[in-house]
């Protein structure tokens, strides 16, 4: 592969977003990076001759075979699924893992580009060892849109989660053609540029907030009984509640991480509505991120319905409110009180059930 260009992210460490032309599929030793990212249709990874699956099955690497044998499966809730360390005996395939990307709903193209970014986060939660990934530019190939249409949402989004602390050294996006690399070429430029001129917008500004309340709207109900108790149990409180509709169809949501960043917690209504929703996933993401960044316990988990949980999202001890339960709600809102005032005694243990 020949780099055309880069983008450095300086953060406590020196991260990069890269601009190749090549082939994904005739890798030399020095190309090697950790993860590929691919896309498909839901359980279809036909080789068809212009796909990179294809070209793939050409050098001996079928992703249908390796979907027989996934690590972790994450379709349900991130349209994702992560293949086993694999070594292939081809030398032109210099990756040890695949990303497969399988939404059942093809959106708009930032709404594919910000699907990817909310799925690679709880994968590299499960295994941080990965920290190099590569992908072609999603759906400009046999999907038909061009390189302006996805690579500027693409950057757009990989530079704001490198900002933040999305836990990898290297992004590599690979062009093909001499079309696509020829306007993808100019756009990467210009958004060089554009990210030279920012100022440390996305530095912490101190926290303005007690709490950020992230919740499905059809939870509305026990996030209001939430509220309700954190005041009464802690007069003088100052809670974040977004009550807005995001338009998630972006690639990033600054004001997301601007208003969870004012806060000290983030208090996580955990049920099926809740990893239904894109504003959901895009909210805990950033709390996770923000949590590993800076080595606090920046979480607080509830319990609300029961379903089936990402491990990312239960690798703490959350506090059971299962099914609804308005006591434990109550019970709760005094836990995460007790964790905001140093000193104060919660009720009862959490649960790690």
């Amino acid at each position: 592969m020949k780099l055309l260009d880069s983008i450095t992210i300086q953060t406590d460490q020196t991260k990069r977003i890269e601009l190749h032309q090549g082939d994904l599929t005739a890798l030399t030793p020095s190309e090697k990076f950790d993860l590929l990212i691919v896309s498909a249709f839901p359980n279809d990874y036909t080789p068809t001759p212009s796909s990179l699956i294809g070209a793939l099955a050409g050098q001996g690497l079928w992703v249908e075979t390796l979907a027989h044998d996934k690590d972790i499966d994450l379709r349900q809730n991130f349209s994702c699924w992560l293949s086993k360390e694999f070594r292939c005996p081809n030398p032109h395939i210099q990756f040890t893992r695949v990303l497969c990307f399988e939404p059942l709903v093809r959106g708009k193209p930032p709404e594919v580009v910000g699907d990817i970014f909310r799925a690679l986060t709880p994968i590299l939660a499960e295994r941080p060892s990965i920290k190099t990934v590569a992908m072609p530019l999603v759906a400009a190939g046999d999907q038909g849109y061009t390189p302006a249409q996805m690579l500027t949402p693409l950057l757009d989004a990989a530079i704001h989660w490198l900002t933040i602390g999305l836990p990898l050294n290297c992004i590599r996006i690979v062009t093909f053609s001499k079309e696509q690399t020829e306007e993808a070429i100019k756009i990467f430029s210009e958004k060089k540029v554009q990210y030279s001129k920012l100022d440390s917008a996305f530095e912490a500004g101190g926290t303005e907030f007690d709490v950020f309340i992230s919740y499905s709207r059809r939870n509305s109900d026990e996030c209001s009984a939430l509220e309700r108790a954190l005041r009464s149990a802690m007069p003088g409180i100052k809670i974040f509640v977004d009550r807005n509709d995001i338009d998630i169809g972006s690639a990033w949501q600054p004001e997301i991480f601007e208003n969870i960043d004012k806060c000290k917690k983030v208090a996580v209504l955990l049920s099926p509505d809740y990893l239904a929703s894109k504003v959901c996933k895009e909210e805990f993401n950033i709390a996770w991120i923000r949590g590993r960044e800076t080595e606090k316990n920046v979480i607080f988990p509830i319990y609300l319905y029961s379903t089936k949980l990402p491990t990312y999202m239960i690798y703490k001890a959350f506090f059971d409110c299962r099914e609804g339960d308005n006591h434990k709600i109550i019970e709760a809102s005094q836990r995460l009180v007790s964790e905001l005032i140093p000193g104060r005694i919660a009720q009862r243990p959490l649960s790690t059930e």
